[in-house]
């Protein structure tokens, strides 16, 4: 028996429900562990440089000579505790990138992952706005450009514009694209891509070039 929700649309099972729940905690929890690992060695690092002399306390009551000598020690270089601190943010650096992709595979598991990317050659054509993006005739996603990331995207940028979840199957894909044309005209356009979703991961190309012999821009969408 399935379980339908006041909209009609199946609800979600049980399994997918408590991995949605499990999947934040899970990863506050080691981003919680991973800074406390950084504050604990980041404090053990400060100590030993402000007091390089505490390390031989309990060794100096025992030993008294050699307490002027312990006094007598450089303190640790500033290049090296900035070496140290730098190898801290990388290591956390590489510690979120793992949770990130850790929660990715969680929440959209390759066999009904989809992602669209948008890519742009164009200039002289048209002037990107906004896009659309609907799967089997549903929102999924309006993006609204700044001017700097236009830029960005003329400079050879990738932008992934949506990831999410589909069944497996006959699947459609439609995206419009709402901007400026020649000659400072408003335009718009559509392009829609049917495609088999497998249990692979799906990945799906938008792309925007400027077409210099039709002198307007063309758009196509690709399954990778």
């Amino acid at each position: 028996m399935t379980i339908t929700n006041v909209s009609g649309a199946p609800a979600p099972s049980l399994h997918s429900t408590a991995r949605v729940v499990a999947v934040p905690i899970f990863k506050n929890v080691l981003v919680q562990a991973g800074l406390a690992i950084v504050l604990l060695v980041a404090a053990t690092i400060f100590t030993t440089a402000s007091n390089p002399a505490h390390a031989q306390e309990a060794d100096s009551n025992q030993q008294t000579p050699a307490l002027s000598e312990v006094k007598n020690e450089s303190p640790v270089p500033d290049s090296d505790l900035a070496a140290e601190m730098e190898t801290l943010k990388q290591a956390l650096v590489n510690l979120n990138r793992d949770l990130f992709i850790l929660e990715e595979d969680l929440l959209f598991p390759s066999s009904t992952q989809v992602a669209v990317y948008l890519s742009m050659d164009v200039g002289e054509y048209f002037k990107l706005d906004a896009v659309e993006l609907k799967i089997d005739g549903k929102l999924a996603t309006n993006y609204l450009y700044t001017d700097r990331q236009v830029n960005a995207l003329y400079k050879g940028g990738v932008q992934r514009l949506f990831v999410g979840n589909i069944n497996q199957g006959s699947r459609e894909i439609t995206a419009f694209f709402i901007g400026t044309g020649p000659e400072n005209r408003p335009y718009k356009r559509a392009v829609t891509l049917e495609f088999e979703k497998e249990d692979e991961a799906a990945t799906v190309e938008l792309k925007i070039v400027d077409s210099t012999s039709k002198q307007q821009p063309t758009f196509s969408a690709t399954l990778l």
